[in-house]
């Protein structure tokens, strides 16, 4: 994972525990899960808009050559 140990983990976790306390950290992990979640799927409706497009495109040049 990004090339990080066991030991370096621990470190920034002691760190994220000594900035932010530890009722912070729950509510920082659960909104750092839910944009990670939004970006994912922002990506994967990026992907699929994508297709659908070029799946239409062919569609309507034959139509327009056609007529």
């Amino acid at each position: 994972m990004f090339g990080l140990g066991t030991q370096e983990l621990l470190i920034i976790l002691f760190i994220a525990f000594l900035l932010f306390g530890a009722k912070r950290l729950p509510e920082i992990g659960a909104g750092l899960g839910k944009g990670i979640r939004s970006f994912k799927q922002a990506l994967h409706e990026a992907d699929v808009k994508e297709t659908v497009e070029k799946l239409e495109t062919p569609q309507e040049e034959t139509r327009a050559q056609s007529a």
